[in-house]
């Protein structure tokens, strides 16, 4: 598939994450459900813009996901997931996904997905 992206920002740090979801194809349609356009709750994504992240995507294959975010670029990742962590309805949404993902319902959102170490970049 391709994706054609926008940006309305020129300076940004990135970060790619990956996480496991359980392996059932009922489940993982279930998780994609919830992760439609308009399905998100809008507090979650509140919460992201309010510490600073500028744009979010999740791919799928079989079970397994990435995520690529991007930030401000004074961005603290440490600081702005404890952050995260304390807003509305965040736990909640932490606990509702875990259903899906091969992890507890207390984890938070950081230790759930896992930061992926760059090791090659298109060098012009």
């Amino acid at each position: 598939m391709n994706y054609i992206s926008r940006r309305d920002y020129t300076s940004y740090k990135r970060y790619c994450k990956a996480l496991s979801l359980e392996d059932n194809p009922k489940l993982i349609e279930e998780y994609k459900k919830v992760h439609a356009p308009g399905a998100c709750w809008p507090e979650i994504t509140q919460g992201m813009i309010e510490v600073g992240i500028l744009d979010m995507e999740i791919y799928i294959m079989g079970s397994r996901l990435f995520m690529i975010m991007d930030t401000i670029p004074e961005f603290d990742h440490d600081r702005a997931m404890a952050e995260l962590a304390t807003k509305p309805r965040q736990s909640e949404w932490e606990a509702f996904v875990s259903r899906f993902q091969k992890t507890s319902a207390e984890a938070t959102a950081e230790e759930k997905w896992q930061v992926m170490e760059r090791i090659y970049k298109l060098e012009r």
